[in-house]
């Protein structure tokens, strides 16, 4: 498979050192971490068509990923 696109180290490439402190030391933060890769990696298999799908249930994992992004997102931001 080729490289996976919106991987968080690419999303947050600033934040790779706390991403990897607050996945070991938060079970929540750990669980956002780990859903956004099972989504990302998911929608990455619908859009090469690895896993064939509907439009709309495309939209709906990437709508998904986004807020896993921006949960991520904010979580980050309460420690800078």
């Amino acid at each position: 498979m080729s490289n996976t696109p919106h991987e968080l180290h690419e999303e947050f490439p600033q934040d790779a050192d706390r991403i990897h402190a607050l996945k070991t030391s938060d079970a929540h933060f750990a669980k956002l971490v780990d859903g956004y890769h099972e989504i990302n990696r998911a929608v990455h298999r619908m859009e090469t068509n690895i896993e064939a799908v509907a439009d709309a249930v495309l939209e709906d994992f990437k709508k998904q990923r986004l807020e896993l992004k921006d949960k991520i997102a904010s979580a980050l931001a309460k420690l800078a």
